[in-house]
């Protein structure tokens, strides 16, 4: 006899029991630290002298749409128009103009369906986008983290992710959230052996951040593995390494068409941003310069600085414990080669605490850590870095730095 088939109303009960406390926890959590960066930015009241595209605005919320938001929100509206401009007479770092190519486009793309299905602009389009996505990931990052440690360990690393440095861009105009979203759920589709969604997934990721690289360098070691041990059919996992770069070489490849050189988005990157992999030269000059209080190397803005430093190192601290912990292969060769490919880069070392969000595997020590702590201890540690991210992880970033 066939057991029933459950009624679409109990499985909706089901997730809410499941899902319901991960979604309540990042969302009480990243609250907190949203409203309390929106206080530091209307008390402090600078937003307000800048640029509307360089941090400022006219109310404290415009923020959220500044820097890199505003080349998205150009894109939404206008396309593409990929090139390579020389700035005329430049001879230092900077010798192109800047364009919309450098930034993939996933994010902007979903910006104007969101657009066109609600008819909200590109700014509300783009943070509803930002903020759904950041909630998927948190339901990535728990499910992970529960596979590995159970239900606390993967409330605590949800929380985490609210509360990371960084995190500032989480519910902003920015690609983060919905760039970890993907590579959170194509871990675990990886782990749970569903080659074809991990490819996918992996994919679509290639459309949203080039650090995509190490999450697909990531599948294709788990996908060999597995063929040889012989766990999964060859297919599959075959499939899956052929999908997840297509994504990521499909629009190098584009870009470098429209700019009519094979390497145009790289000249892009470094010449109008000044963004190269330096094999980690500026990295090792930022930490050897600014525990000592020396801010001479190369785009310093010392509070946001001293914080990246503070997470490289913690970093580097988490890396062996999550190591220790044997995690699956496909967590480990993703998170080294993002600290790789983010510590290796030339860049605003201000960004290091943003672009380092993507690493959520490091979450895992700390939060196994977590679940032995009494659930009001628990409370009460995220709760404060919840306050204190709106420092540490919106303003230094928006309003001291640049993100």
């Amino acid at each position: 006899m066939q057991s029933p088939v459950p009624r679409p109303g109990s499985r909706l009960r089901a997730a809410a029991r499941r899902h319901g406390p991960v979604l309540a926890v990042y969302g009480t959590l990243k609250l907190a630290g949203f409203c309390s960066f929106m206080y530091l930015l209307s008390s402090a009241g600078d937003y307000r002298a800048k640029d509307p595209r360089f941090g400022g605005g006219a109310h404290a919320w415009d923020v959220l749409a500044t820097w890199d938001g505003w080349w998205y929100q150009q894109i939404a509206l206008h396309g593409y128009d990929p090139k390579l401009v020389p700035v005329p007479g430049a001879t230092g770092l900077i010798t192109l103009e800047g364009n919309s190519a450098a930034f993939f486009p996933l994010y902007p793309a979903a910006m104007r369906l969101t657009s066109a299905v609600t008819g909200l602009g590109p700014y509300g389009a783009g943070l509803l986008v930002s903020i759904l996505a950041a909630f998927a990931a948190a339901l990535g990052i728990y499910t992970v983290a529960e596979r590995l440690g159970g239900r606390r360990a993967g409330l605590a690393a949800a929380g985490l992710w609210a509360v990371w440095p960084g995190s500032g861009v989480e519910w902003a105009v920015y690609s983060d959230s919905l760039y970890v979203a993907l590579a959170t759920w194509a871990c675990h589709a990886v782990m749970t052996r569903r080659w074809l969604t991990a490819g996918v997934l992996t994919l679509t990721a290639g459309l949203n951040r080039p650090t995509a690289g190490a999450l697909i360098a990531a599948l294709a070691v788990a996908a060999l593995l597995s063929l040889r041990r012989g766990e999964d059919r060859v297919l599959r996992p075959i499939l899956a390494m052929a999908l997840a770069p297509l994504g990521l070489l499909g629009y190098l490849l584009w870009v470098g068409d429209r700019m009519s050189d094979p390497m145009g988005y790289f000249k892009l990157q470094s010449g109008a941003w000044a963004h190269r992999f330096d094999y980690g030269r500026q990295t090792l000059d930022v930490l050897a310069s600014a525990p000592v209080g020396h801010f001479t190397y190369l785009f310093a803005f010392p509070f946001a600085d001293v914080i990246s430093v503070g997470v490289v190192l913690l970093a580097f601290a988490l890396l062996p414990l999550l190591l220790r912990l044997r995690p699956p292969a496909m967590l480990i060769v993703y998170t080294v080669l993002t600290l790789a490919l983010v510590l290796g880069s030339q860049q605003i070392f201000a960004n290091v605490s943003r672009y380092l969000l993507p690493c959520f595997p490091l979450f895992l020590p700390l939060a196994l850590a977590m679940r032995r702590l009494s659930l009001p201890v628990q409370c009460t540690v995220l709760g404060i870095a919840a306050l204190a991210s709106g420092s540490y992880a919106g303003y230094a970033l928006f309003e001291l730095g640049v993100p």
